[in-house]
């Protein structure tokens, strides 16, 4: 979905169809959209880069078999369509924007248009900004869950948008039905980088809500491990991009650092009650977690802090053990009185 992304090499069907779209008479593409819309929707949302190339052919090859006077452009024959959103030629991208109606035919053409808000031309993301909260709301929700599971897992690598573009982001989250599909995914999902997800969705205060709840019951470890940090720091945190830092200049040697932004987030329960939760975790990823919030905030958790340090002590997990061993020294053993950190 990004760019950069891994492209993959367009599945054999769908090309043919988009070909024989294009370089069809006008008074027969009605009956071709049939078959380009049904090859389109199966489409992994990935490799679009690769996508958008090969469309982008396309439309030049289908412009340039037409047979037009000098004087006119080939950006001005035919009518635009959904496919015009990836040409070549940004006057025609925002023209095909601003000319777009109803929802969007399935999740690969809303893509296309989403897509559209790291355009690298500002006119072209001023039409994305405007088109897509109403094209979101006629759109099949589950497809536009589906294209901003995609949108979010890349959504750092994206750096021509400005703060007006991820506002647009956020209102389409908001969407309840839009809204209701990815928190069962970010509970439900068992595999794919849904923490990422979730840290880039901390963006926005879509799910601040519903923070603890994902904290319990998501199926990934790190996910409800992110989900219990921000709750017990009260801030999300995301990656917003990544910056090069030179180690060693006399031989070229350098490193690429994240760097990430952060806002507060509201805590539904006490201090004490996210602790504890995440020591009876069934994970030991969100248990380390409990276990380092025990030795940096023992004194916020008071009476608690003896109990869950020997309970962490016992812990399966050698690391987290460890941690729970090196708790109970600093609480003065099983029963002595709070030590200093010192």
């Amino acid at each position: 979905m990004a760019n950069g992304t891994a492209d993959k090499a367009p599945e054999p069907s769908a090309p043919e169809s988009i070909r024989a779209f294009l370089e069809a008479p006008a008074t027969d593409r009605a009956s071709r959209l049939a078959k380009v819309l049904t090859d389109t929707a199966v489409l992994a949302l990935t490799g679009m880069d690769a996508w958008e190339r090969h469309i982008r052919k396309e439309l030049w090859y289908a412009a340039a078999m037409v047979k037009r006077p000098w004087w006119i452009p080939t950006a001005e024959i035919g009518p635009l369509t959904w496919l015009h959103v990836c040409s070549g030629d940004g006057h025609v991208r925002e023209r095909a924007l601003r000319v777009l109606s109803g929802g969007a035919p399935n999740r690969f053409f809303f893509a296309l248009v989403m897509r559209r808000l790291n355009d690298w031309v500002p006119q072209v993301r001023a039409a994305a900004r405007e088109q897509l909260p109403g094209l979101a709301m006629r759109s099949d929700p589950d497809d536009v869950a589906d294209v901003l599971w995609a949108t979010l897992a890349h959504l750092a690598s994206w750096g021509r948008m400005e703060p007006a573009d991820r506002a647009v982001v956020e209102v389409m989250m908001s969407l309840e039905p839009v809204a209701l599909r990815l928190k069962a995914r970010i509970l439900d999902a068992s595999a794919g980088p849904v923490a990422r997800i979730l840290s880039q969705a901390g963006r926005f205060a879509t799910f601040d809500d519903c923070l603890m709840e994902i904290a319990e019951r998501a199926a990934q470890p790190s996910v409800r491990a992110r989900a219990y940090r921000s709750q017990l720091e009260a801030r999300m945190r995301w990656v917003v991009g990544r910056r090069q830092v030179w180690t060693d200049v006399k031989w070229c040697k350098s490193r690429y650092e994240a760097l990430f932004d952060e806002r507060p987030v509201p805590v539904g329960a006490s201090f004490g009650q996210v602790v504890a939760s995440a020591a009876g975790d069934s994970s030991p990823v969100v248990r380390w977690i409990a276990a380092e919030f025990l030795l940096t905030r023992w004194v916020d958790l008071g009476d608690q802090a003896l109990p869950l340090a020997q309970r962490l002590a016992a812990d399966r997990a050698p690391h987290v053990a460890a941690r729970g061993r090196f708790a109970l020294e600093r609480l003065g053993g099983r029963g002595g009185a709070l030590s200093g950190p010192g």
